[in-house]
């Protein structure tokens, strides 16, 4: 219908085919997602429609666009200067224009190059419990601080969205609020994909197979006491993360089920009843004394190794 709609609406004859397909494909996914929904008894929410200022990207196909140096040549655009992050290899496929809520511009290219490239192998496992005292305690006594990089900005957060509240629709100074909002929310961004990267080059880098708890974060989420604290932590990222560059490094990432791992024993396997107050586990059958978190990663740990050897 694209040709149809080009009879119309001549201001679509300025856009290059390609983006224009793009755009007809990224509807009809989120269709199918919504029939998929619908068919799983999720709740289904009907795809929104996105008129003008709500698109935030476009996408070119292959052969419309060059890159030459620093200078990016794009069909029914011209010619833009970019920084080059880092050299092409392979043949480029894809090319996505995006700009950012605080009005940056980036330029992601898909390109058909074979990323895999394993490590030397190594024989040392560990076992991760994730929480919210401590981001990440692994099964050799490692703690990684949570870094809390939302709560961290709620102050300045809060300040600014009581100056957006009290400024009037369509004025200068909402858009200027509206624009500070947005930069706080991506520095907070920044500053956990930062995070969540590093780590998850680190936990690669030493350690040949990972084992993290299969964990529902969806429905731990619902707990609104927690919520807030969860989602800051960015748990699934980690997973998520270290996965693909397990994969890319020739690593094993496994998940365990994560049941009783908090309440069970490390040392002698009893399940010990306690609350979430309570940070330490103290075994009254074997004597063990030793931090809830860590007991639930060295839990985590002798779960796999059935699998694993």
């Amino acid at each position: 219908m694209i040709p149809i709609w080009k009879k119309d609406k001549t201001e679509l004859k300025n856009v290059h085919s390609h983006t224009l397909q793009d755009v007809t494909m990224r509807v009809d996914l989120a269709f199918q997602a919504f029939f998929r929904r619908v068919k799983a008894g999720e709740k289904p929410g009907y795809p929104r429609f996105k008129g003008k200022g709500w698109y935030d990207s476009i996408t070119y196909l292959q052969s419309v666009f060059s890159l030459n140096g620093n200078t990016l040549s794009l069909s029914k655009i011209g010619n833009i200067k970019i920084k080059l992050h880092r050299p092409l290899e392979g043949n480029i496929k894809r090319l996505t224009i995006r700009k950012t809520s605080t009005g940056k511009w980036f330029v992601s290219i898909l390109t058909d190059i074979e990323t895999y490239k394993p490590l030397e192998h190594l024989d040392k496992s560990v076992g991760i419990d994730v929480g919210i005292l401590s981001f990440a305690t692994l099964s050799d006594g490692t703690y990684v601080p949570n870094p809390r990089f939302y709560i961290q900005e709620e102050k300045a957060l809060a300040r600014v969205n009581r100056k957006l509240s009290k400024a009037e629709k369509g004025t200068l100074e909402r858009k200027k609020y509206l624009k500070t909002l947005c930069r706080i929310y991506e520095r907070i961004s920044n500053k956990r994909e930062d995070f969540v990267q590093k780590l998850s080059k680190n936990l690669v880098d030493n350690y040949g197979t990972i084992c993290f708890e299969d964990l529902n974060i969806k429905n731990m989420s619902k707990n609104h006491n927690l919520a807030k604290h969860i989602l800051d932590a960015a748990w699934s990222k980690l997973v998520t993360y270290t996965s693909y560059k397990a994969e890319n490094a020739g690593r094993k990432v496994i998940l365990v089920n994560p049941k009783n791992t908090s309440k069970m024993c490390s040392n002698c396997g009893m399940l010990v009843e306690k609350d979430l107050s309570e940070r330490t586990h103290n075994c009254p059958f074997c004597g063990l004394s030793i931090d809830r978190d860590l007991n639930a990663s060295i839990r985590a740990y002798p779960e796999t190794q059935n699998l694993i050897f």
